[in-house]
């Protein structure tokens, strides 16, 4: 008797700089407005705990891959940000022992349909349309890590001119605090995902954008909006 009654879907993979094997990515997580200067470019200006929103795996579009330009908006956002690769499983995970959950570290984008997530926000209604839709999740390879969280620079250019420029110390909250966060709304596990937030300076995108971004001693990313 066959297990399933249809082919059960190969989980995206996201490759491991210098390694054979790749990622797989079982589900990804999202930091929302943990930059001071973005929360306030959103319309807010203080240090509430961190609030997360989610993307289907399937959101991932490996490096050397393009994005399409998602149908339903007129006003698609970039967002650059550090993500966290979980390589140890933990629930309930004290901040001083976060980092030993950490398999290493990529750059990624959180692509995002801003009108749809201003209608939403306004009517009180569920960000997913927004947020978790197919290639809204660009990545970098992964790099592994031991040790202090990335603290560099984190930067996007849209064509060759510069959209987003900070520092990942600037971070509201830290790697650790996120992930400590994290373990306790959900068991977190290998194969997960953490899209930490992003800076101010995001802004539109259209077809045929070619956009670079960098997080200093982790990785660069590009791609073209097709």
């Amino acid at each position: 008797m066959a297990e399933y009654v249809i082919a059960p879907p190969s989980p995206p993979v996201v490759p491991v700089e210098g390694e054979q094997g790749g990622f797989p990515v079982r589900r990804i997580l999202c930091v929302g407005r943990n930059y001071a200067a973005h929360r306030r470019e959103m319309g807010g200006d203080d240090r509430d705990p961190p609030f997360f929103f989610a993307k289907p795996a399937d959101a991932i579009v490996p490096p050397g891959h393009d994005p399409a330009y998602p149908p339903g908006t007129a006003n698609l956002h970039h967002e650059i940000e550090l993500v966290v690769a979980i390589g140890e499983a933990g629930t309930d995970v004290p901040v001083d022992r976060a980092l030993e959950l950490v398999l290493g570290y990529a750059v990624g984008v959180d692509l995002t349909r801003r009108d749809i997530q201003n209608a939403a926000r306004e009517k009180g209604q569920p960000w997913d349309a927004s947020k978790g839709f197919d290639d809204s999740a660009p990545i970098s390879a992964i790099r592994r890590w031991s040790g202090p969280a990335p603290q560099g620079r984190i930067a996007l250019s849209v064509n060759g001119a510069v959209r987003q420029d900070a520092v990942v110390a600037d971070m509201l909250w830290n790697v650790a605090e996120i992930i400590a966060q994290a373990s306790q709304l959900w068991t977190l596990r290998p194969g997960d995902l953490i899209y930490t937030g992003t800076p101010e300076g995001v802004g539109p995108l259209v077809r045929g954008d070619r956009v670079t971004g960098e997080v200093a001693g982790v990785g660069a990313i590009a791609f073209t909006v097709t």
